[in-house]
Order: structure tokens, then sequence, then C-alpha cells
């Protein structure tokens, strides 16, 4: 799935399409910001959206690459 952009936060500084190692994002002609152009080549690794200054990039990670942790500290004494 693709990152996702929120327009009205994006100042255009084009830090995620430099940050980004798939080259994701493409710049738009008319108004130079930032546009998904090849989603699918997503690893999901998440820099864009730590290096974002205004906070507008936004990851949903599939379900496929999500892995579920679990505090054995946690667990009844039995299922450990």
């Amino acid at each position: 799935m693709p990152p996702l952009i929120d327009q009205s936060r994006c100042i255009g500084c084009g830090v995620c399409m430099e940050i980004c190692p798939m080259q994701v994002f493409r710049p738009n002609k008319e108004t130079r910001r930032p546009e998904v152009t090849y989603g699918d080549e997503c690893w999901h690794c998440n820099s864009c959206v730590l290096d974002c200054r205004q906070q507008a990039l936004s990851l949903r990670i599939p379900a496929p690459f999500m892995m579920l942790h679990v505090n054995a500290s946690e667990l009844e004494p039995g299922r450990r």
C-alpha cells in the first residue's frame, strides 16, 4: 500500500523524495509537491514518515507485513 500524503500539511520541501530508497515519490509538474507515483514499490521502511518535518506522511502497513509481538513475561505460567 502506498504512503499517504496530507497535502494540507505538505510544504513541498522534497525531503521524502530525497530520502526514499525506492523513489516512490515524484514532484508534481505544476505544484512541485511530491506525489506517489510508484506506490507498489514502497518497502514500508518508514523513512519518509520519520523525516517529514510537517508530519504530512503516513503509512498503511499491509497485514502480511505486520508482525505480532507477544510479551512472554505477561503470559500465564502454564503457557510459556
